[in-house]
């Protein structure tokens, strides 16, 4: 068990390819990595009735459960492992299973959110704001959630005006002045390239090699 020596956040709107950044920068680095979606950390609702956890605005920070992120990433930061909770995205509620993590030498949060909250983005040592054009960021929302989460398009693109987009505006993109790195164009090369080069760094560092 190691302690972690780096902790990089990715953020940036929906669709705008965080998720397969922070992918493609740790492959290879699974024993060293320790990836950490924001979206796990949704505030459970299982104890609402369906229709009202479907309702509700899960691009607002208030459908997130910070403290137990901060938590969690305090844990790992410190050493010690978490057992991360899991989320069904179709029923909008959390699973009963968690997933045990266990400390490594670097640690990868990545959400919409990933640099709003400002105790968590004091804990990383480099913070990532991802862009993508809204277009593109929208056909993204709309093959992920009607092809992986078995919704309806129409839906999709109602809870995209409704809520993604004046949510992206309001809490999302003002984040990116926190950043240290701007990523345009989503997971470019360049961006993926410098990025894994800067965790194999941080992993080798964690090991006790040259980099």
């Amino acid at each position: 068990m190691t302690t972690p020596s780096f902790a990089i956040g990715i953020a940036g709107g929906t669709g705008a390819g965080k998720t397969t950044l922070a992918r493609e920068m740790v492959d290879g680095h699974a024993d060293a990595v320790t990836l950490i979606p924001i979206d796990n950390y949704y505030d459970d609702l299982g104890h609402l009735p369906f229709e009202e956890r479907a309702e509700a605005n899960y691009d607002h920070p208030s459908a997130f459960e910070w403290e137990l992120l901060r938590e969690h990433l305090d844990a790992l930061l410190d050493g010690d492992a978490v057992e991360m909770p899991q989320y069904d995205f179709t029923e909008h509620r959390r699973t009963e299973e968690t997933v045990h993590v266990e400390p490594t030498d670097v640690v990868v949060l990545e959400g919409i959110f990933a640099l709003y909250d400002d105790v968590i983005t004091a804990s990383l040592d480099l913070r990532v704001y991802v862009e993508a054009d809204a277009d593109v960021r929208i056909l993204r929302r709309i093959e992920r959630d009607v092809v992986e989460r078995g919704r309806d398009i129409e839906d999709v693109i109602e809870q995209y005006r409704a809520t993604v987009k004046p949510m992206h505006e309001r809490y999302v993109e003002p984040t990116k002045k926190t950043a240290d790195i701007v990523v345009p164009e989503g997971a470019n090369g360049v961006a993926v390239d410098l990025l894994a080069e800067k965790v194999r760094a941080e992993s080798t560092a964690g090991l006790g090699l040259d980099r």
